[in-house]
Formats: C-alpha cells, structure tokens, sequence
C-alpha cells in the first residue's frame, strides 16, 4: 500500500496564547517536551512554520480564535500526511464572555449518490484513494470558527500561510514501497496559493457583515468555481464526490457531552467520534481508589484497562454519526448503567472478551454486534488567550494516495476509511453519512458547577489510542496531583482490546502495551491476570496547556514552544 510522506519530523501543534508574566522558552529536545510560558501569549508546535503563524496573529492583536484559525491553516500546508485543507478537525471551544462551551464538528460527509454506496458495499472502502475522500472539511470549520468567535478576517488569518507557500512549502512524496518515492504536486504550493487567494478575493468583494463576508470564503469553495474544480478532479480519478455534496456541506455547531469526576467537569465530542468512551471509562472509574492503588501500580494499569475494554466495546457497539442514528448516550452515562458495567471489572483477572452493554433493556452485557468478517496521521491543537478563551482541536487528514486535485492544490484525506461496511450497524457506509472518527479534544474544568473554571486543554493525536492517552493525562493531574508538564511526561500504558476505527480490523483481545521502564515485577504480575503484555515506548502524541484558575497562567507543553514578544 502507498503512503503519503511528508518530509519533516512528525508534528504535535499547541498553541496556548497566555501564561505566566515571566516569559520562558525552552529548546526544543527530542528525549523531553518543550515548555513555555508568557503573559502576552505562547505557542507551542512541532512545526515552527505554524507556531510562528499563531504567533504573528496575537502580535496583531488577535484572540485565541483568531491565532487558531491561522495555525490550523499554516498546518494544513506544512505537515500534509497529518492534516490537510481536504481533511477534517473537530474543535472544542471555551468563550470566557458566553460562558459556555461548544462543538464545531468540522467533519466532511460520505457521497450521497447510493449507487456509491452500493459499490462501497459490494467492494469495500478503498483505503487510500480517491474514493476513501469525504467532503473536506477544514475550511468551513475554519470560517465557523472566525464567525462565531473570531475578530480577524480570513484575509488576515490566512497572511502566514500565504508567506508559507509562497516561499515553496515542504516536499510532498508517495511511497510506492521497497524504499522508492516519487515526488508528486511539485507546483502544488503555488496552486494552494492562487485557491487561497480565490477565498480572499471573495471576502473582500462580499458585501455586508464580517459574517457574511466570511461566509463568501465557504461559498466560493464548497458552491463556486474551486468546487467545480474539484469536481472535475473527482470524475477524473474516479471518486465518488460531487459538487452536489460540497454544496451541502455545514459545519454543525452543537452542546458537547460532559461529565464529572472528582469535583472536574470534563467536556468531549459526542458519538461522531469516539470522544464519549473517554467519559464513560472515567465514570467507571470513579468507583474505585485509583490513588491508593498508587501510580501505574499492577492494580492501577489493571483497573484502568478493564474501564477502558468495557467502554470501547460501547463505543464499537453504539457510536456513530447522530445524524443517522440514535446514539442511547443518556443511558450509556447513567448512573445505573454505570453500577452495573462497574461490576463487570473483574480486580485480578483480565477479559479477553468483547463485552458491550445493552443500555436500552439495561443489562450489564449482550453479545457484539460485530463479529466479522474482518479486513484490514493526525495532529493536535490546542489554544488560550488573555482573555480566558480556551480551544482545543484535533485536526486530521488521514494519508491519502490520491494526489494533488487538478491545479487547486488541494489535498484530501481518506477519512471515509473510518467508516464501515456492517450492514445495520451504526457506523455502517450510508449516503451523506459522516465517518465516526477518532478524532477527541478534550476541555478539563475545576468544579462541577456554573462556576468552574477551565484548567487543561488536551489533543493527542495517535488514532485510537487518543482517548486512552488523555484519560492517564486527567488522572495523572487529577488523581496524583502531577503538575502539566508531569502529566505530559508520565508513561502510558494501553490496549488494542477493540475494533480498529480504520479498516475493519478484529480487536487483539488481551493485549496490554507497557512502558520498558515499568517493573518486570508488575509486568509479571499483569500476566498473571491474563493481560499479553508487550512492551511500547509510545501511547499517542500528546499535547496539552495547564491552567492555574486563580492566577490565570498557563503552561503550555509539547514538541516545540515559543512566547509572543
């Protein structure tokens, strides 16, 4: 199979635009995070390109939405086998002055055409190609994200991309095995360039509000003349896409899910990505003490594994778009429904079974749905400001093979991978439908009430083991009292005890990925409860900022940091 490579180190994006009134940079190592600290703002990425983009809007006086849009679209062009303007990016935003938090689900849709769907069913989802594309996604999200809470135009946010480009860009290439690439889009920088100033020339001719100004950049890239080009590119290499379904494409913005733990409210997506698992593996988890356990203890990683199974095996069971199906996430989250799985949770001896739960007759287990038969690149973001704005991101574009559309310079991912061909289960190909993905930001506030306070933000890219690294990242501060930087750096455990989100693949029942430095002692003692212990030295890339309630500063960690002067 090909694979899209794009040359440079791998990239984790954070950008937290306030922290401490002393600024501080730390240089960028590759045995530990960078950390950094500001008054006026800092941001932190594995790409100096989009770090300088964030920057460069908050120098100008821009908010945290503001700096965000521009770093999402500098990464869109600077790490294109992670995130790419064809790809996809849920966001989570905190508005200090509304008080609230809400959902853009920047995520595109299947084809609407059955006979699509037909094929899809019949021949399975391609993976990589054209064909596994869904409707871009980035750039309506982008706008909603400017629209509803931003201050700067695209023309402005775009600036920083527009130097990236112009300049050349990074090499893009395809893999065609047996250690041969080609290069391909050799003049797709100056292509992406011309698209982009298409949308401005559209802003700064619309008439109106800002608002409606913006909406002329979506306008002319999902309903003008780019559409028409990329629907061309599509009837050329044979996808299934068509005007039609960029025509109809919105960003939703929605109440994300929340729950408590601990005297924390934690904020994820809802089940168009597996965000939900995370909540329902911590509520699970509050019935027991984790903290006497002691940290990643034999009892500990047990108990926090056995959450974990009996959570992904809801998500494989019931998760998917809401739009077409009923999601029981009320019951899933319920109290009852909680106590009943709790005592599924075995304390020495590991399943090695899938086990979802049947929350609509509320029994503690039912047989999967799914049984076979089995066929078989992100980054992160993650924002504050000195007004008290907290966003966090997940952008993605999963590699994709199909090239370069035409002369638009537009990259697609191959999301609808993420879907699957299980006829009559939730996340089953349909027309229109969005892939469930598992792509899960996540907003960590203190107190449970209206007057809780926002005190992480976390991304982490790495597939389906996100969720699993975020929840050791929340336990770690929650539970052990580890300051953001410790939490970052702590080891991770995980499994791949589920269905994979990307080609069908069966679950590896039983499997347990360790640290090399955890203890043979307690390797050994996890085996004996029935875990397949092998041992790993990466569980997602993980990128977060640490917020102090009273004081207001934050610490922003990961890759690569850097303070506006």
């Amino acid at each position: 199979m090909r694979k899209i490579i794009l040359i440079s180190s791998v990239s984790l994006l954070l950008l937290a635009p306030f922290a401490s009134p002393q600024a501080t940079k730390t240089p960028v190592s590759p045995r530990g995070p960078s950390i950094a600290a500001g008054s006026q703002g800092v941001v932190v990425s594995g790409k100096g390109a989009a770090t300088a983009a964030g920057i460069k809007i908050l120098e100008q006086g821009g908010n945290a939405a503001d700096a965000g849009a521009a770093t999402l679209l500098a990464l869109s062009v600077t790490y294109v086998g992670a995130f790419c303007v064809g790809g996809e990016v849920p966001i989570l935003v905190y508005s200090a002055d509304q008080k609230n938090v809400k959902l853009l689900e920047g995520q595109g849709e299947a084809p609407r055409d059955p006979k699509a769907i037909a094929w899809y069913m019949q021949h399975g989802i391609p993976d990589g190609d054209v064909k596994a594309a869904a409707v871009p996604g980035t750039i309506d999200a982008i706008v909603t994200l400017l629209k509803l809470y931003g201050t700067k135009s695209f023309e402005e946010v775009v600036q920083p991309t527009l130097a990236i480009l112009d300049a050349g860009g990074p090499s893009w290439y395809i893999d065609t095995g047996g250690g041969q690439r080609i290069e391909t889009g050799v003049n797709w920088q100056a292509d992406m360039a011309v698209t982009f100033r298409k949308l401005v020339q559209s802003e700064k001719a619309a008439k109106g509000t800002r608002q409606q100004k913006l909406q002329a950049v979506s306008d002319r890239f999902y309903r003008g003349d780019i559409a028409d080009a990329l629907e061309a590119w599509y009837i050329e290499k044979g996808g299934f896409l068509r005007k039609a379904d960029l025509a109809a494409h919105e960003t939703p913005v929605v109440d994300p899910l929340e729950t408590t733990y601990r005297g924390y409210t934690v904020y994820k997506a809802g089940p168009l990505t597996q965000g939900p698992y995370l909540l329902q593996t911590l509520r699970l988890l509050e019935g027991f003490d984790l903290k006497k356990m002691g940290f990643n203890s034999a009892d500990y990683i047990h108990t926090v594994i056995e959450a974990e199974k009996l959570a992904l095996a809801d998500r494989d069971e019931y998760y998917g778009d809401p739009n077409f199906v009923k999601v029981p996430m009320q019951q899933l989250l319920s109290d009852q429904y909680t106590e009943m799985r709790r005592k599924l949770i075995d304390t020495k001896k590991a399943s090695l079974e899938l086990r979802p739960g049947d929350p609509y007759n509320m029994k503690p287990t039912k047989p999967p749905t799914i049984t076979g038969p089995w066929h078989g690149g992100t980054t992160i973001m993650c924002v504050t400001d000195k007004f008290g704005n907290v966003i966090a991101a997940t952008p993605s574009g999963l590699s994709s093979t199909a090239g370069v559309a035409g002369r638009t310079g537009i990259i697609h991912g191959s999301r609808l991978s993420s879907l699957n061909t299980f006829a009559g289960t939730p996340n089953v190909i349909q027309p229109g439908k969005r892939p469930r993905i598992t792509l899960s930001p996540t907003l960590l506030f203190r107190g449970t009430d209206n007057d809780n306070q926002p005190v992480m933000a976390i991304s982490v890219a790495g597939g389906d083991q996100q969720d699993q690294a975020a929840i050791q990242v929340i336990l770690n501060y929650v539970e052990f009292g580890m300051s953001p930087e410790e939490a970052f750096k702590a080891p991770r455990f995980s499994t791949e005890h589920f269905i994979s989100s990307f080609g069908q693949d069966a679950a590896r029942l039983g499997s347990l990925s360790v640290p090399p430095t955890l203890p043979e002692a307690v390797q050994a003692d996890l085996r004996a409860r029935g875990h397949v212990v092998t041992a790993s030295r990466g569980v997602g890339g993980v990128a977060l900022i640490g917020i102090d309630p009273k004081t207001k500063q934050a610490t922003a960690v990961g890759p690569a940091a850097g303070e506006m002067k």
